[in-house]
C-alpha cells in the first residue's frame, strides 16, 4: 500500500489575522528570503490563488511559481502580493 504525502500548509492550524501575521513577522526575520516568500505563499494559499490573480492582474501560473521558495520574485511582485492581502508591513529601528 502507498501512502501519499500532502504538502503541511501551517494556516490549516492559524486561523486568526493576529496569527497569520505573527507568523508572516517571524518569517520576515528569518536570515534566508526564501522564509518569507514561501511563508507569503501559504498565505495566499489560504486565502486563494485565483482572488490573488485577479487582484494583482497576475496570472496563477506566475503566483505559484513567484511563491514556490525556489525563485527570488521581483519586489513589485511581493509588493502586489502583500497589497492584494491587506497586510501592513512595517519597520521599527
Amino acid at each position: 500500500m502507498k501512502t501519499e504525502i500532502k504538502p503541511y500548509n501551517p494556516f490549516n492550524h492559524l486561523l486568526t489575522e493576529a496569527d497569520m501575521g505573527e507568523y508572516l513577522t517571524q518569517a520576515f526575520m528569518d536570515d534566508d528570503p526564501a522564509v518569507f516568500v514561501t511563508a507569503l505563499g501559504y498565505v495566499a494559499k489560504h486565502k486563494g490563488i485565483a482572488q490573488l490573480a485577479d487582484e494583482t492582474g497576475l496570472n496563477r501560473e506566475s503566483l505559484y511559481k513567484a511563491l514556490s521558495g525556489k525563485t527570488q520574485p521581483k519586489w513589485d511582485t511581493v509588493q502586489r502580493i502583500i497589497k492584494a492581502l491587506k497586510v501592513r508591513v512595517s519597520l521599527a529601528a
